[in-house]
This record gives C-alpha cells, structure tokens and sequence, in this order.
C-alpha cells in the first residue's frame, strides 16, 4: 500500500508502515532523493523566520538541513546526535521517544555546538512531525545551551503536529487505517 502526495510540486508514493495494531503511517525518507530535498528546502527557506543557525535531530533530518544550509549561504549547521562521539566533549543531552522509535533514545549535543547556540536564534528543521517529541527535545537542548528558538519547520506534519500553531510545514501527512485508509 502507497499514498501519494505531492510535496514542493513533487510527485511521490508513501509506504504505508505499520506502528501499532491499528495505527499505520505514510513513510517518508528524503534520504537518496536529492530532487525532493533540494526542492522541499527551498520551499521552507521562503517561509523561514530569521535565525543564526539551523538545527535538526539525527538522522532523517540531516539531508534537509544541509540543503537549507547550503542554500542560505550558510556556513554551518547543527546537529544532536543519537550517540556521543569521541570528538564530542561538554555534552548536553535530552531523553526522547519518536513515534517512528521502538525506544526511548537520547539526543546528544557537542559542547562546541552549544556554545554557538548560546544567546542566538536558532532554527529548528525536521522532514516529519508527528508526536512533538523529536521537536521537544531539540527545544530543550537549545534552551540548555541559552539559545532562542526562531521557528520550527519540517516538510510534513502528522496527526496532532498539523494543528501546532508554532510549526511551518509544507503539506499535511494522514494517519492511516490498517486497510490503507485515512483515519
């Protein structure tokens, strides 16, 4: 089973993937498709608040922060991180659990990274969200660091995200039936 969406004027079909017994959602992964994360950056760009750095969570989130980045003329974005690495010292972390996440995960931030955060506006990116919990975390590392939140973007919202009133998408995302059908 598919959905079809179009996406910054871009055709694409869905897997429709199981979560629980009776909730399924509409898979989207921007990872290989460089036509869709170029064209879904640029039309976030259009609607981006000012901010001094873009942030977003490992993984799905990186190609679209990049691309926004390289398009802005950016010089540097951030990210948390879903493990500490060596190079990481000083870290700031923040528990979490994602719709799309068996577990809760921890969200790690380089020391280095937050000292950039500290006392700019800061622009948080993701390609889907669902539940707010990714979104929270990352709002919280930001605070940790003595940053401001700029905006909130991603590509698509689902479920409860489409009625945030602080969030920018570009296009609504269904929750679906087991059978395929939107709920």
């Amino acid at each position: 089973m598919y959905y079809r969406m179009n996406i910054a004027g871009l055709d694409r079909d869905l897997p429709i993937c199981p979560v629980t017994e009776d909730l399924y959602i509409a898979g989207f992964v921007i990872f290989g498709d460089p036509e869709l994360t170029v064209a879904c950056a640029k039309a976030l760009l259009e609607k981006a608040p000012e901010y001094d750095y873009i942030i977003t969570a490992e993984a799905k989130g990186i190609p679209l922060a990049h691309e926004m980045a390289r398009q802005a003329g950016d010089k540097k974005y951030l990210l948390a991180r879903k493990a500490p690495k060596l190079y990481m010292k000083d870290i700031i972390e923040y528990k979490v659990r994602s719709i799309t996440t068996a577990r809760e995960q921890t969200l790690y931030l380089d020391g280095a990274d937050a000292a950039l955060i500290q006392g700019k506006r800061i622009l948080i990116v993701d390609d889907v969200i669902s539940t707010g919990e990714s979104l929270l975390a990352l709002e919280a590392l930001v605070e940790k660091a003595g940053g401001t939140i700029a905006g909130r973007m991603t590509i698509l919202a689902e479920g409860d995200a489409q009625d945030r009133e602080d969030l920018v998408y570009l296009e609504k995302l269904p929750l679906f039936n087991p059978d395929g059908t939107v709920k």
